[in-house]
């Protein structure tokens, strides 16, 4: 039976399939009469029992009913909230196993998005379970949790197994607060981040009058509850992190993300864009003489130009975008760090790149499918892809960072 509403036309029959393999976006790839299907939570090689849900031209989503024939490699998952929870994908998969379906997942995007032949990747991984430093809880009827995968719908939970021990330490806490009459009935949205020693609270709604009495009704119940920035060590250096600023979510491996990333790298000259609060930038700036860092966030900026003062390091910090930073440039430093969004450099920056020809690039990516892109601009400006290398920053997830060192 097919049905409409409003514009998406929903299957309600079910039906099976072998599936292929595993794509982009945690889903496993399958057919049925000639139509490409995806259903999450299924390895390849599975024979599953699926119900359709949505329809476009050539494609049906559907939901997993039954592992009719699991894959001898499934595991039990063990998050009681895994499926519902919108926060992983892989739990019924070993790590192993995991590393393995994401090198093969960045090997065909690159394939088939950016034409590219992929040299061998090289896996950097760590340890699977607990290391996020970083959560966004949601707050619905009396409950704390993350959202259901492609839902507004609240997933409540008691802990999580990928967020660190002081995370889960602070969920505990905030919902015994929950049951607190003095809990603000406006607040739908929390962030935590953390050292493990100290915590950062960030309340969506912060220029609500009860905020600030909520967050201090945390403090005298969280502990290491900073109201202010957060110092975070990592890399041989220690972070101001302002509320706001983006830093590395995997407490396991920003260490060995910036190893990968400059390996290899020397000469007179750098430029870090899309610098953040400065991971990248201080250690450039420890291997080269003049460092050139292009950060766009006020916050981030800010925290930059802290980061490098307290370290003793000289370093150009420039609060601009680093498409309009890079136009003006004359002369091409030794080496550029790019790390951008997970939109990619895009057109406008490869561009700029050919013709300033910079002869070493390190390009971090966390979406395989704009770095396909991005490579693909710069194999056609003259670039080789020198080492590939698959950083696992987010276990358990179908995310994941790839660091590329190309030269001329």
């Amino acid at each position: 039976m097919v049905s409409g509403f409003k514009g998406v036309i929903f299957i309600l029959s079910d039906f099976e399939i072998t599936v292929e393999k595993l794509v982009y976006g945690g889903e496993g790839l399958g057919r049925l009469d000639g139509r490409a299907v995806l259903a999450p939570f299924v390895l390849p090689g599975e024979r599953v029992r699926l119900r359709g849900v949505a329809r476009k031209p050539g494609l049906l989503r559907a939901a997993l009913l039954e592992v009719l024939a699991a894959a001898p490699e499934r595991v039990a998952p063990p998050c009681p909230y895994f499926m519902r929870c919108g926060g992983c994908h892989y739990q019924h998969a070993p790590y192993e196993t995991q590393l393995a379906l994401k090198r093969a997942i960045l090997e065909d995007q690159l394939r088939r998005i950016g034409k590219i032949a992929p040299p061998e990747i090289a896996v950097v991984s760590g340890e699977p379970w607990g290391y996020r430093n970083r959560v966004q809880l949601h707050i619905a009827h009396g409950a704390l949790g993350y959202l259901e995968a492609q839902s507004h719908k609240l997933c409540g939970i008691e802990q999580c197994p990928i967020a660190s021990p002081a995370i889960n330490g602070a969920i505990a806490i905030l919902r015994e607060m929950l049951r607190d009459p003095r809990w603000p009935r406006f607040l739908r949205q929390i962030e935590l981040f953390t050292n493990e020693t100290e915590m950062q609270l960030n309340v969506l709604q912060a220029d609500h009058p009860v905020a600030r009495r909520f967050f201090d009704w945390c403090a005298e119940r969280i502990p290491g509850l900073v109201s202010g920035a957060l110092d975070y060590p990592a890399a041989d250096h220690t972070w101001r992190v302002s509320h706001g600023s983006f830093f590395q979510v995997n407490r396991f491996l920003t260490g060995k993300l910036v190893e990968t990333a400059l390996d290899g790298a020397q000469g007179q000259t750098a430029l870090d864009l899309y610098a953040g609060v400065g991971l990248f930038s201080l250690p450039l700036a420890q291997r080269f003489a003049a460092v050139t860092a292009v950060e766009s966030g006020a916050r981030a900026a800010g925290d930059l130009r802290f980061n490098a003062e307290r370290a003793g390091l000289a370093l150009r910090v420039e609060k601009t975008d680093a498409e309009a930073w890079i136009e003006q440039l004359e002369t091409a430093p030794d080496f550029v760090l790019l790390d951008p969004p997970r939109a990619g450099i895009g057109r406008r920056m490869v561009e700029r790149l050919a013709q300033l020809r910079p002869p070493k690039l390190a390009l971090v990516s966390c979406d395989p499918a704009t770095l396909a892109r991005d490579l693909a601009g710069l194999a056609g400006a003259g670039y080789r892809i020198e080492r590939l290398t698959l950083v696992d920053l987010f276990p358990q997830t179908y995310h994941l960072e790839t660091v590329t060192q190309l030269a001329l």
